[in-house]
């Protein structure tokens, strides 16, 4: 009952955020605001804001994030040149039906999607103290690779919670269960 649940829930999300990931924001600007990375923080919590959702990824320094992403791409080829390249909708949509992802490192910009980056307070809501940025960015570094994906239980905030934190926690979709 509850993966039938989880993956009507997926659908659902999908369908109503299908364009969840544009390269270009709706003013036009390829990636306003500290896509350079200048201002970030190794370690640092960043978000992305999305239509329902925020996207979330660890600063890794020189203009890199770690951020998990749902992919079907590295089940179909080897070829590293084609899994690094930007993930398209279509690629995102069959990781979440098929619950495949992966944890990858890309820049600022790819990460950002064409929308604002900003640096996360998570700390001020969370129960736990945050491992200092190094350890995080270190923790981020180690899970990088292939992970199962699932909208509820192992998504790209459970990834930053868990290198922050020690403990995976996704409190968007706490508050929509």
């Amino acid at each position: 009952m509850l993966d039938s649940l989880t993956f009507l829930f997926e659908k659902i999300f999908l369908l109503t955020n299908f364009n969840v990931f544009n390269l270009i924001s709706t003013d036009g600007e390829k990636c306003p605001n500290h896509c350079d990375g200048s201002s970030f923080k190794r370690g640092d919590l960043l978000e992305v804001p999305r239509t329902l959702f925020i996207h979330f990824g660890i600063y890794l320094g020189d203009n890199k994030v770690a951020h998990l992403m749902p992919d079907i791409m590295p089940v179909l080829t080897t070829d590293k040149c084609q899994i690094q390249k930007v993930v398209t909708n279509k690629r995102l949509l069959l990781g979440v039906l098929s619950k495949i992802a992966s944890i990858r490192v890309d820049t600022v910009e790819d990460f950002a999607y064409g929308s604002k980056v900003i640096v996360n307070q998570m700390d001020i809501i969370s129960k736990k103290q945050p491992f200092p940025n190094e350890d995080v960015a270190l923790r981020a570094e180690k899970l990088v690779g292939a992970t199962p994906y699932s909208l509820l239980w192992n998504n790209c905030e459970h990834f930053v919670t868990y290198c922050r934190y020690g403990t995976p926690v996704s409190y968007q979709t706490d508050k929509r269960n």
